[in-house]
């Protein structure tokens, strides 16, 4: 089927700028972009001067993972048809393609693309890697049980140490179908036992992951909040770096030069910090919170400055998912719209290596597309509300909402 989409404005994220075209989608694809387009047999909408503009990728997210319900009471299929629900809200805000950083596996991935779910296309990870003691072992300082590290998130985790072990890990991950590996390479904010600052995995075992990853066709990301953390990881050939809020000048610069993606999810601090209570986060977990929030705009600055690339990313964990858009104008506290807009688009496109596909309205790309009220430019709140101001959502091709027919 072929649509042309009629009398609006297209954005294009590479320039930071409007121009008057029409957009003529022929089946997933975008036929043509230009002014005064043929519409021959092709449906007509009329945008009234609208802005069309990429679809929003997020590079970093958990649709596992309600962040207004705890685990352990959660049985699989509750948490799929959880994940349902967060798929087709995500979808609505406008995001139509994520990046799955933990929990969702490819049964999730194949629900959407089968549409028995409705959501963004799914980049998944499966189930991160965490040495003992790590981000991903989830008891708590007094528990000497090692049957009992993985707890209730027994399907969101894995622990593995050593070369071998961590080899093992990575090669199940592979075998269930993941797009990329995820490891643990430092503290986090949300485990029960490990500092912030606490660098994790030898690099002999970063090392193991990147092997693996690489001879099947896919990559490591890792998440890492400190310059020394930073630097192992990239130095092992992990190329994409999750949160980085301690970034510094000297690891941006190797982030650079090795071409790694440095992927900020700043929203779910300030969130985390402002609904502690509501979401259950301990005394610990919010001192943790309030020391990584006080960074974050510091490292975009630094790692703007140094050239290193960085694609958005929301991870609203343990967080209300409903704010998943304000990370856009979080980030444009500190950097140019135009620049926050690419993140959302070409750069996430890149992140999930499908540069040349999608994060652009151009001719052969694929049509995930915004029809936005208003010019994202002038205002990212036409981004915000729930996609309230999004009146058409494209994804393949195919409209997922449309208030305008």
């Amino acid at each position: 089927m072929r649509t042309l989409l009629r009398g609006g404005a297209v954005l294009d994220v590479d320039a930071g700028a409007l121009r008057r075209a029409d957009v003529l989608l022929d089946g997933r694809r975008i036929a043509a972009v230009g002014p005064g387009l043929a519409a021959g047999d092709a449906r007509v909408v009329e945008l009234g001067g609208r802005t069309v503009m990429p679809g929003l990728i997020d590079c970093h997210v958990h649709v596992c993972a309600d962040g207004m319900v705890p685990y352990p009471t959660l049985f699989p299929s509750l948490v799929a048809a959880r994940a349902a629900r967060l798929l087709h809200e995500t979808l609505m805000r406008g995001f139509t393609t994520i990046r799955d950083m933990g929990g969702a596996d490819a049964g999730l991935r194949r629900a959407v693309e089968e549409g028995l779910f409705a959501g963004p296309r799914m980049f998944v990870s499966g189930r991160p890697l965490s040495q003992t003691g790590g981000h991903g072992d989830m008891r708590n300082p007094a528990d000497a049980c090692p049957a009992c590290a993985l707890r209730a998130e027994a399907n969101m985790m894995v622990v593995a140490d050593g070369v071998d072990g961590v080899r093992r890990a990575a090669r199940e991950e592979i075998r269930r179908g993941v797009d990329q590996i995820k490891i643990m390479a430092s503290g986090g904010v949300s485990s029960p036992a490990d500092p912030v600052d606490y660098d994790q995995y030898a690099l002999d075992e970063i090392a193991a992951a990147v092997d693996e990853a690489a001879r099947a066709g896919k990559y490591v990301a890792a998440h890492a909040y400190t310059p020394t953390a930073i630097a192992r990881a990239v130095g092992s050939g992990v190329r994409t770096i999750e949160h980085g809020n301690f970034l510094d000048e000297a690891a941006a610069a190797l982030m650079a030069t090795r071409g790694a993606i440095l992927v900020p999810t700043l929203v779910v601090y300030r969130r985390v910090v402002q609904h502690a209570a509501e979401v259950g986060i301990s005394a610990f977990h919010l001192e943790k919170a309030r020391e990584v929030l006080a960074t974050g705009a510091r490292s975009l600055e630094i790692a703007q400055r140094a050239g290193v690339r960085m694609a958005l990313g929301t991870d609203l964990f343990r967080a209300p998912k409903q704010y998943q858009a304000e990370e856009l104008l979080i980030r444009a506290e500190a950097l140019p719209v135009a620049e926050v807009l690419r993140q959302a688009t070409i750069h996430g496109a890149e992140v999930v290596r499908m540069q040349g596909q999608l994060g652009r309205v151009a001719e052969g790309y694929l049509a995930d597309l915004l029809v936005v009220e208003g010019d994202p430019l002038a205002d990212l709140r036409v981004l915000q509300d729930q996609g309230a101001q999004i009146a058409m959502i494209i994804r393949d091709g195919v409209s997922a909402k449309d208030s305008l027919a």
